[in-house]
């Protein structure tokens, strides 16, 4: 992977680890399921106007949207407005990896590796310390809804290998089309009818900007520009080389929330978030590249071929030393040749 790459796919991990203090900062402007049907509705005109519909079934796209949509940024939405800690979220809606890798034994018949049942133990493991930790501090709800918000991305993961998109940008992008309208259905009847088109006008004053601010963040620069770069990493490398920057994504959520929001950790959470994220690494089946490496990770593995140099003090010294006389090929006689002009010259 090329350091551009590389510089790329962290900034992705930073546009959408911000997407949580976004959140935060957005719902203290709109009340949360008619922010996320707003998340979408902003990109869903624009897709249907100038987007072509990609070649997949309906029920699948209409899967995706309804899992990694509605279901997953209407209840995560909802659990950070009652009181999930922004920050905390960012580590708890990982465990959407797992919940995919189990979803898929269960409903596709997948196999799952000994290495991932290890992962996914060490991911609820994390879980529970963030349960822990939080029973004895504030009420559970807003973690359980967390959690359920990362089974609705689940689910969605599946529907998405299901539909297998030729053009999975615009897969992505056609998502957006399917949550606005059961978003502002929940909204009409949880929030009232005509609460969150009031905030949306409010929105517009002096006071109001910086919800409008964040609503253009969550929709745009988390779904438009994350996701496209994304996709093109995808594109040129394999998923296990572009995965696990993903796992930066919390790392910069915690991070933000505690510069901008003062939120604070405890030991428990720290650990039971470190869990978890290690958890995804080992339950997705991400390893280091062996080729990655520069030498050989044990003795005998990927041996030189004959001839090949094993240190610089083995190479042939194109300068000799000064007074050193120069060494000759057995075809060369001892007379100097006339030099060739350098005609590059720095």
């Amino acid at each position: 992977m090329s350091t551009r790459d590389r510089l790329l796919a962290v900034l992705v991990a930073v546009v959408w680890g911000l997407n949580f203090l976004a959140v935060r900062v957005g719902l203290d402007h709109f009340p949360p399921f008619f922010l996320s049907a707003l998340r979408f509705l902003v990109l869903a005109v624009p897709v249907v106007l100038f987007v072509p519909r990609p070649q997949v079934p309906v029920r699948w796209l209409l899967g995706y949207g309804m899992g990694f949509g509605a279901v997953q940024f209407g209840l995560l939405f909802l659990a950070i407005d009652t009181g999930m800690p922004s920050g905390q979220a960012s580590v708890v809606v990982q465990a959407s990896a797992p919940f995919t890798v189990l979803l898929g034994a269960l409903l596709l018949r997948e196999k799952i590796s000994r290495r991932q049942l290890g992962g996914i133990a060490v991911a609820v493991l994390g879980m529970t310390a963030i349960a822990v930790d939080r029973a004895r501090t504030a009420a559970l709800l807003p973690l359980l809804l967390t959690l359920l918000a990362a089974l609705g991305w689940a689910l969605g993961n599946l529907a998405s290998r299901k539909a297998r998109p030729d053009h999975p940008l615009r897969f992505a992008l056609w998502m957006a089309v399917v949550p606005p309208v059961p978003l502002l259905a929940l909204s009409a009847v949880m929030e009232g009818p005509a609460t969150g088109w009031r905030a949306l006008a409010g929105s517009f004053d002096a006071e109001g900007w910086p919800g409008l601010v964040a609503l253009v963040y969550i929709a745009l620069a988390g779904s438009v520009v994350g996701s496209g770069i994304w996709t093109a990493l995808l594109k040129r490398y394999e998923a296990g080389t572009v995965a696990p920057f993903s796992m930066l994504v919390p790392v910069v959520g915690v991070a933000a929330a505690w510069v901008a929001l003062g939120e604070e950790l405890t030991v428990w959470s720290l650990t039971g978030g470190a869990a978890v994220i290690l958890g995804v690494l080992a339950g997705t089946g991400w390893t280091p590249r062996l080729s990655a490496l520069p030498f050989p990770p044990f003795k005998g593995a990927g041996r030189r071929p004959a001839g090949h140099a094993d240190s610089v003090r083995d190479l042939p010294n194109p300068r000799p030393e000064a007074g050193a006389e120069p060494r000759r090929g057995p075809d060369q006689s001892a007379e100097p040749t006339t030099p060739v002009q350098d005609t590059q010259r720095s």
